[in-house]
């Protein structure tokens, strides 16, 4: 009849309540948050790994890098399962695989326990991120969305930021065991919780979804999963994108994540407790300028100068602070959080690689870019530690190996030369102007 509507017009008539989108994301940023935690928690446990478990510094490089093995490998896994399988699956099954990984490094009685224990909580962590690009799409409107990355990465870098002095003193109290194995009994808690609260689209709420596709799936089969992705490996910014923020990201997890406490102790004579709050103001440095960076790019309406301008930027600070000697410690700090400010613009890509493909390869194509993002930590950690084992020059204390500051800047000189290749690459990237690609 006229002037009625039906009732899926109806049940689909209004957007979603902010508090309700809230929640769906907001467990899913927990998740993120934990597998951030989990990521960078080797940080401040060196001594206590190579004695427990009895490996050098390349094994600990090693060792630490299995998450980011098994995080690369499952990204492009993981994009084409958001746009075919859905998020709550994928967030809850990526909460039990770290909470058993978890509890497996937690009882590790040797490297190889231990690593098997990290593959699967890279492996679990590595859906956090994509899954959560696609809840953005669907729950939040397409405004918000480069806002909405920079958000999430703050929340990743609070769980990097409580693997610091937090976990240092829970470490010092209960033992480095027992902190990890209540770890992996929360994180088996949130996945119970992601699985019963969090949906797809807001249309499983009886909402209006915002993604333009609404809660279509991409296409069935292998065939259909095979199309998607050979779409997206054919824009040429897919490529760039993806690669450049492995020089970005990979000296942030790599000097925050493994190497920077052990350097500044050693060679600026700080305590484990001071340097991790050093490493951490980087991080916390990195998590405030992502919502910044994502809000200045959605305002101008630009991503390529404001991607191009942070990376370079961050380039220059990692050189002042790691090859100036004999710095005061406050300026120390300030050329931390100026790096991890500027570093921050790595987050842009996100919205940047999603505007320049289909909206149908959302999915796909955030997956592939995140397998980049962590490509960087994943080659720089344990090449780091090679190239310390290499320059050794002997020296042990408490059976641990001590290593030298040139030991050290051979390696972050590697680091400098990714973050300048990174600088480089963003300078051929196609600019979107915050336009959403068609099909």
């Amino acid at each position: 009849m006229f002037g009625m509507k039906s009732q899926t017009e109806k049940e689909y008539a209004d957007y979603p309540p902010g508090g309700l989108a809230a929640l769906m994301w907001g467990l899913g940023a927990l998740f993120y948050f934990i597998g951030f935690y989990l990521r960078i928690a080797p940080a401040v446990l060196t001594t206590e790994l190579m004695r427990d478990l009895r490996i050098t510094a390349a094994g600990l490089g090693n060792l630490s890098a299995l998450y980011f093995y098994s995080y690369v490998i499952m990204q492009i896994p993981t994009g084409i399962l958001a746009d075919h399988w859905g998020t709550r699956r994928l967030l809850a099954s990526g909460g039990i695989a770290v909470s058993v990984g978890t509890a497996l490094f937690a009882i590790a009685p040797g490297p190889l326990e231990g690593g098997i224990g990290r593959l699967l909580i890279g492996a679990g962590s590595s859906v956090a991120f994509v899954a959560l690009l696609k809840l953005s799409s669907c729950w939040f409107s397409l405004e918000r969305f480069a806002t909405l990355s920079g958000v999430l990465l703050m929340c990743g870098v609070a769980g990097a930021v409580s693997a610091g002095p937090p976990l240092r003193i829970l470490v010092d109290i209960f033992g480095w065991r027992e902190v990890m194995g209540a770890t992996a009994g929360f994180a088996l808690l949130l996945a119970a919780l992601m699985w019963t609260v969090v949906r797809d689209d807001p249309s499983e709420k009886g909402y209006r979804s915002f993604s333009p596709m609404g809660h279509e799936k991409g296409g069935s089969g292998l065939r259909g999963v095979l199309s998607g992705l050979a779409r997206v490996l054919h824009y040429r910014n897919t490529w760039i994108i993806s690669l450049a923020p492995a020089g970005i990201v990979g000296p942030i997890l790599t000097f925050s994540g493994l190497w920077g406490v052990p350097f500044l102790t050693t060679h600026h004579g700080m305590a484990p407790a001071a340097a991790s709050v050093v490493t951490s103001t980087l991080l916390v440095a990195w998590a405030l300028g992502g919502p910044l960076a994502g809000w200045l790019s959605d305002r101008i309406r630009v991503r390529k100068p404001v991607y191009a301008l942070g990376a370079g930027f961050s380039c220059l600070f990692w050189f002042l602070a790691l090859f100036f000697n004999e710095l005061p410690v406050w300026v120390l700090f300030c050329l931390m959080a100026a790096t991890g400010l500027s570093s921050s613009v790595m987050i842009i890509g996100f919205a940047f690689v999603k505007e320049s493909v289909p909206p149908t390869l959302a999915g796909t194509v955030s997956g592939v870019c995140n397998m980049g993002v962590m490509i960087g930590p994943m080659v720089l950690q344990p090449l780091l530690g090679w190239m310390l084992d290499l320059n050794w020059a002997g020296e042990v204390a408490n059976g641990v190996r001590i290593y030298s500051l040139e030991a050290y800047r051979a390696g972050f000189g590697i680091m400098i030369a990714c973050s300048l290749g990174a600088t480089v690459l963003i300078l051929f990237s196609k600019e979107t102007k915050c336009r959403q690609a068609k099909n």
